[in-house]
């Protein structure tokens, strides 16, 4: 006799339970890596360098809103990082009355410097996982970052049908 199917809601907590753990351990890496990596750099001021490095040049409204902030404090954020010498601003190529924020070669660097350690440090997590659970996990990762509604890493941060002008 085979065991009953657990009801939707007990699914989801459990799968809710483990992400939530694996969060754990993915902040952690993800807190080391620019402690190490970046310095005196904030948590909030590296999510805005990925947010420009995976989506490309955006508007300030368009970047906050990606963030979850009010557009001032996007803007305090990107007066920091210009200063730091890791974002521009640049006049959108389609309206030269609107300002674009990117990131520069320093910030593409570090971005690319903190995602190698985080790499590097994730790849050793997952070396310790024996193979046969392995299996599976690339492709339920990638379910959740699809209905997270998180993009693809791409090769370039200017890919044009990725960026939101507006």
């Amino acid at each position: 006799m085979s065991e009953p199917a657990q009801p939707y809601g007990d699914e989801v907590d459990a799968i809710t339970e483990a992400v939530l753990t694996a969060s754990r351990l993915l902040v952690g890496v993800s807190a080391e890596s620019v402690a190490s990596v970046a310095g005196a750099i904030t948590l909030p001021q590296f999510r805005l360098l990925v947010a420009l490095g995976s989506r490309g040049p955006l508007k300030l409204v368009a970047l906050a809103g990606l963030l979850g902030v009010n557009p001032s404090t996007a803007t305090r954020t990107v007066d920091r990082l210009v200063t730091a010498g890791w974002v521009e601003r640049n006049s959108n190529p389609t309206s030269r009355r609107e300002i674009t924020v990117g990131l520069t070669a320093a910030g593409r660097d570090l971005v690319d410097r903190v995602t190698a350690y985080r790499r590097r440090e994730i790849a050793a997590i997952v070396q310790r996982i024996p193979a046969e659970h392995r299996e599976g996990l690339v492709e339920a990762l990638q379910r959740f970052t699809e209905a997270g509604e998180e993009p693809p890493p791409r090769t370039s941060p200017y890919d044009a049908e990725l960026t939101d002008w507006d």
